[in-house]
């Protein structure tokens, strides 16, 4: 079974002019990921219950090179370029699939 990859990401806004603003740029960026990455299986944006000025993203990809493709599209690059703009925080954190349910891989 191939291996995917996830990562967890943790960001900490400003204040809530930074939070809308950071949600309509995620919502771009979605746009693009949607369209043009077959690779990514799982791409969600929380807000913490609580936590107003938190974004949680769960990413899941099929495996590593498809992150590494996702880096390196032109939405992905406008949206890391922006987004420090509107931040207090970031933590990420990278992901090795133990076990569980996910969408189905092609082999």
């Amino acid at each position: 079974m191939p291996q995917t990859f996830g990562l967890l990401v943790r960001f900490v806004m400003k204040d809530e002019a930074s939070a809308q603003s950071f949600d309509q740029l995620a919502s771009e960026t979605l746009e693009g990921i949607r369209d043009h990455e077959s690779g990514t299986l799982v791409y969600v944006v929380h807000t913490p219950e609580g936590e107003p000025l938190t974004r949680i993203f769960y990413e899941l990809y099929a495996d590593r090179s498809a992150f590494d493709r996702h880096e390196q599209q032109p939405h992905v690059k406008h949206f890391l370029a922006e987004r420090e703009q509107h931040l207090a925080a970031t933590e990420v954190t990278y992901l090795a699939e133990v076990a569980g349910k996910r969408p189905a891989l092609e082999s």
